[in-house]
């Protein structure tokens, strides 16, 4: 199961984050939740906290902060590359 933040959830009504960016995330989370192939696409992981091992999917010039639980996917943060790392700390 995939969720996301509400921040992102809001973004998208406010027009901050572009609808069609959005739809490309979600189709790939989607696959990323069915499949736990994280081989399908760009994606690192981040050496930031201890407690998870946190995630980013490249796609274009936006990057999503992500992690894996045992049964969710939880979106963190998606957003353009210069804002997303300054967003998230």
């Amino acid at each position: 199961m995939v969720r996301y933040e509400k921040a992102i959830l809001k973004a998208i009504q406010k027009g901050k984050l572009p609808k069609k960016i959005f739809e490309h995330f979600n189709h790939a989370f989607i696959a990323l939740d069915t499949t736990k192939d994280l081989k399908l696409f760009d994606i690192k992981r981040l050496k930031i906290s201890q407690k998870r091992s946190y995630l980013r999917l490249r796609k274009g010039d936006y990057r999503a902060i992500f992690y894996l639980g045992s049964d969710v996917l939880k979106v963190i943060t998606i957003a353009k590359r210069e804002e997303v790392y300054d967003q998230w700390e």
